[in-house]
């Protein structure tokens, strides 16, 4: 008998095939009678069902439809792609900023859920979460020592607004039973905005959402509350997002009327956007901050104010993605990102990187480039003088693959080492500050400043560490290794500790001192009028 779970597979392929169809013919495109009678509807539907009759195993046919239909958008290019109904929710929170849940960070040490952080007057925080609570069981199930997983905590804890999650929580030696109405927790784009200087502010943005250009403003005009004159905008590690979100962020630096950024395509007409205020940064020097994980909406934002000799760019050669998707929700709840066109700098780049139908060597030319050595030095090929462009100022700027930065800053591996790589990938340091604040006073802090100056990472600690690493994380000590990076292994803990207390904010205080692009910017700025 024909396994009924085959039905659903083949009306998925005839909804997507049915929607790129009806793209092109809400555009008036002819379609080759190459399908007369849905000749690829079938032939797809004919094989998957043949696959699952007939092949010699089981099959999954669901994943098999996915990763085929993946696998036919990526030949298209490395950008476009299908979104499982399954993912789609978590792209949807990605871009809009916000997901529902209770409010809290946690950590999964010794197989039990252990609450990192509350954040303030979240759901968790209303119900009386604190943080150090040990959350033993949801909704009556034990979760301790069971494998738990990230994904499971995840699915255990978030859902819709205004429905209940039941908890039991051990605190110290109590167990304790919460109900917490889960409510809107916001995704914060920015992790962290502060002083570095009397007159020198810094933002750094994660990615660009739909809430990004508010809370980009709100951070701005406390910065320059408190004196900002010169800005550092990081960039760095940030893959993009909504480009109206960078196109608002481009408005507040641009003098009213500057190109921002063009989008053409083979369906759709050139649109060019423009800034349409007049900036309320427009007075404050700026420094943009990017790397080869700085992407997209990023490369936006880079190239407006590049292009447009507002400010400078510092850093390393961004990933290069120059292409516009757009999103079509399906039936069953999965979407069809499809790529619609190309944007351009306002000088005229196309800073896509080249492609071909090879997807995975798309993926790993972060890594080609590490091999190649243009994480340490420019990459002479990267400047083609057929790519090359001048800004109004007379400035020479390149297209072709990405960014090229104006002040080219190299990768950083001071005090690097197997071994301290291995406890960074590994969470030793995240996890043992955890720990360690869990069981131990450090002191209370009026602030960052205060603590950075009073807070040390004495030797009984880095005792300690290295003792947890190797028990927890089974990270064997090397004597020379931890010589070599003693300093660095110093900092990356100090900043895990401002992390356990500042969130993200705090970390970025420590590390930014110890950055090379960051001081770089700083001297840049600082130099300047």
């Amino acid at each position: 008998m024909r396994n009924k779970t085959i039905y659903p597979i083949i009306g998925a392929i005839l909804i997507i095939i049915g929607v790129v169809m009806g793209i092109g013919l809400s555009r008036n495109e002819v379609i080759s009678n190459n399908n007369e009678g849905g000749q690829f509807e079938r032939k797809l539907a004919d094989i998957i069902e043949t696959v699952e009759k007939k092949y010699v195993d089981s099959v999954n046919t669901e994943k098999l439809f996915e990763e085929t239909i993946a696998d036919l958008l990526h030949s298209l290019d490395p950008h476009s792609n299908y979104i499982s109904a399954k993912d789609a929710s978590r792209f949807t929170e990605s871009i809009e900023g916000k997901f529902g849940g209770v409010g809290v960070r946690f950590a999964i040490m010794d197989d039990t859920l252990n609450v990192s952080h509350v954040i303030d007057g979240a759901p968790a925080s209303q119900a009386g979460i604190q943080k150090f609570d040990q959350i033993i069981a949801v909704n009556d199930s034990t979760i301790a020592n069971i494998g738990l997983t990230n994904k499971r905590v995840q699915e255990l804890l978030k859902g819709p607004e205004s429905t209940d999650v039941n908890v039991s929580i051990l605190r110290k030696k109590d167990t304790l039973q919460k109900s917490i109405t889960r409510g809107s927790v916001p995704i914060e784009s920015i992790s962290a905005a502060y002083m570095m200087n009397a007159n020198i502010g810094y933002i750094r943005l994660n990615q660009f959402s739909m809430t990004s250009v508010s809370e980009f403003y709100q951070a701005a005009l406390e910065l320059r509350s408190k004196g900002m004159k010169k800005l550092i905008f990081d960039l760095r590690y940030n893959g993009g997002g909504v480009m109206g979100s960078a196109i608002g962020i481009a408005d507040a630096m641009l003098t009213k009327g500057k190109p921002i950024v063009s989008t053409k395509g083979r369906t759709t007409p050139e649109e060019t956007f423009y800034s349409e205020n007049e900036p309320f940064l427009g007075d404050v020097a700026l420094a943009v901050l990017i790397n080869e994980s700085s992407a997209s909406a990023s490369e936006i934002v880079a190239g407006a104010i590049q292009d447009n000799d507002r400010g400078t760019i510092i850093g390393r050669r961004s990933f290069g993605k120059g292409l516009v998707q757009q999103d079509t929700d399906l039936k069953d709840g999965s979407k069809l990102r499809l790529t619609v066109s190309r944007y351009y700098t306002p000088t005229g780049r196309c800073i896509q990187k080249p492609y071909t139908d090879d997807y995975e060597a798309y993926m790993m030319d972060e890594v080609n480039r590490y091999e190649r050595g243009e994480m340490y030095s420019v990459d002479s090929a990267a400047l083609n003088d057929s790519l090359k462009y001048t800004t109004p100022e007379g400035k020479v700027v390149y297209g072709g693959g990405g960014i090229m930065p104006d002040i080219f800053v190299p990768l950083d591996t001071t005090g690097s080492s197997p071994y301290f790589r291995r406890l960074r990938y590994s969470g030793a340091f995240t996890d043992f500050s955890y720990e360690y604040m869990r069981f131990n006073d450090i002191g209370d802090f009026n602030d960052l400043s205060s603590f950075d100056q009073t807070f040390d990472i004495n030797q009984q600690m880095l005792d300690s560490f290295v003792d947890y690493a190797d028990e927890e994380k089974n990270i064997r000590f090397i004597k020379e290794d931890f010589k070599h990076s003693k300093k660095r292994i110093k900092t990356q803990l100090k900043a895990e500790f401002a992390r356990q207390i500042w969130l993200e904010e705090g970390a970025f205080f420590i590390l930014n001192q110890k950055d090379n692009e960051i001081q770089r910017a700083k001297k840049l700025l600082t130099a300047s009028k």
